[in-house]
């Protein structure tokens, strides 16, 4: 779901008691892109991305999605809107397989969409063929960010690296128009960084709005096409990677970490047979 003019955030100040989090901070991040978000532990990115993606409402400042102020939407508004993201710590689905998780977050994408018909039995047919869908669909996500190998596998017992990836596959599928992964190279063996890396170019290549957040400059250089780096609640340094590069000293952050923000409960859905 290309986005028209992306993702735009402006002015965000996050304060817990005493503490500014984030300050001021702002951040474009257009479709066809890759965005890097990057800075120190404890610099603010994690709770930047909970305001992004509706976890989290700022003190002050603004976030829009193509020209439209969702800063008063919630987390699964957003979600509808097109803003889907991973988090720098998967959850553990229990007992479900990688697969599973997938599947389900397919069928959730699928009861979402809209599926017009003639009449209410038309649509409600129409409905359930796509829910049928949700196992192809899951194969293909699953294949597309290179662990079809691991699809029967318990999600609790896989590497982190795969963890991750499995999130990927789920955010993508609810065909996002901005796409937010927060440290998604951590724990990946090179060989697997470097098919992430083209798989977010390609997403971007889509029309994609994809923001990276990390905290090692040297990472994301490959892969973005600009850089905004956070260093104490604060973005001290924008633009391309070379650029930021050759300009930002060494960042050192004073803010501590944040409460966690509440995850969305996700329950699996069951596809109808």
């Amino acid at each position: 779901m290309p986005s028209a003019e992306g993702l735009r955030v402006t002015g965000v100040t996050v304060r817990f008691g005493g503490l500014t989090a984030v300050d001021g901070a702002g951040l474009t991040a257009p479709p066809g892109t890759v965005t890097g978000l990057v800075g120190p532990d404890g610099a603010g990115k994690t709770t930047l991305c909970d305001v992004i993606t509706g976890l989290r409402r700022p003190a002050e400042g603004a976030v829009l999605l193509d020209g439209r102020d969702v800063t008063g939407d919630g987390a699964r508004t957003r979600a509808r809107h097109g803003i889907a993201r991973t988090f720098q710590r998967p959850g553990t689905p229990g007992r479900a397989t990688v697969g599973d998780g997938v599947r389900a977050a397919a069928a959730r994408a699928e009861r979402a969409r809209p599926h017009p018909g003639r009449s209410a039995r038309d649509r409600w047919r129409r409905r359930r063929e796509a829910l049928r869908d949700a196992d192809r669909r899951a194969a293909e996500l699953l294949a597309r960010v290179g662990i079809a190998d691991y699809a029967e596998r318990s999600a609790g017992a896989v590497p982190p690296g795969v963890a991750r990836l499995a999130e990927l596959a789920g955010a993508l599928a609810a065909e996002p128009a901005v796409l937010l992964l927060d440290e998604p190279l951590a724990g990946l063996p090179v060989r697997r960084s470097r098919a992430l890396e083209v798989l977010l170019r390609d997403l971007a290549a889509e029309g994609l709005a994809v923001l990276v957040a990390e905290n090692d400059l040297e990472r994301v250089m490959g892969v973005c096409d600009t850089l905004h780096v956070l260093d104490a609640g604060k973005v001290v340094a924008a633009g391309p990677p070379a650029e930021v590069r050759a300009g930002v000293t060494t960042c050192r952050s004073t803010a501590a970490a944040p409460p966690p923000a509440r995850r969305p409960v996700e329950v699996p859905l069951r596809t109808p047979r």
